[in-house]
């Protein structure tokens, strides 16, 4: 039996967001480069043609990135709002904290290594930030230790995106 790794969990907005980059690079990219490639190839000699190249080159790793948006879609977990989880904090959740002593102020979500990239918001649900804030309430304090330093967080409010 395959062990859900909670790595392979992720919202439903990222999920839509993975369909949407799926869609695009199957009907509009990869079209589009082959196209390219094919108008290259037709010049004749490829050995010297930079369009044919380059475009080959691309057509590669846009057939990677399918394959692998596939396997995502294929394996991820949605991990949907639910009013269990009103209250506490959870994967999916916008957390509002701020440490008092610095007088740091920080709205965070967390979710999957999936849809960190592009989000400064988001944070990794595997951070030692996400660790500290899960099952954790609004007015409870978190302390937060990285191997450079330490800080206490007091969570200001918890909302979800009831989608």
């Amino acid at each position: 039996m395959n062990k859900l790794i909670r790595s392979q969990l992720i919202t439903p907005t990222g999920m839509e967001r993975l369909k949407e980059e799926l869609d695009h690079l199957w009907r509009i990219e990869r079209p589009d480069v082959t196209n390219k490639v094919s108008w290259a190839a037709s010049l004749g000699d490829r050995s010297e043609n930079a369009d044919y190249h380059y475009n080959k080159k691309r057509l590669r790793e846009i057939d990677k990135r399918l394959l692998y948006l596939r396997k995502c879609i294929d394996d991820f977990k949605v991990i949907d709002y639910h009013p269990h989880m009103d209250g506490k904090v959870h994967f999916g959740a916008w957390v509002d904290i701020e440490n008092e002593d610095k007088g740091f102020k920080k709205k965070l979500r967390i979710v999957g290594y999936e849809e960190l990239i592009g989000n400064k918001d988001y944070i990794s649900m595997d951070s030692p930030m996400a660790k500290a804030l899960m099952e954790k309430e609004v007015g409870d304090e978190v302390v937060v230790e990285t191997t450079a330093t330490r800080f206490i967080w007091k969570i200001k409010s918890i909302e979800y995106e009831k989608d």
